[in-house]
């Protein structure tokens, strides 16, 4: 794995099921991540491409704690 010095946003992707980030191993979305993210979308529409990956999460890792998937996935679109 790259690092995210060299690499672009566009590449901080999801590897499912862990949802940890492709280029930089970090809990996703990482901040590489969230930039593109916030700038890709509008407010709302943001909140709901999140909520859906949360739920896709939350299928994926079953045993994670409500809380702390919402706050990975959504509190930060606040």
């Amino acid at each position: 794995m790259r690092g995210v010095e060299t690499t672009g946003a566009e590449e901080h992707l999801a590897a499912r099921p862990s949802w940890d980030c492709r280029a930089c191993g970090r809990p996703w979305p990482c901040d590489p991540a969230r930039e593109l993210l916030i700038h890709s979308h509008s407010r709302v529409d943001l909140a709901v491409v999140m909520w859906n990956h949360l739920e896709e999460a939350a299928r994926d890792m079953p045993h994670a704690p409500a809380s702390e998937l919402f706050d990975r996935f959504l509190r930060w679109t606040e």
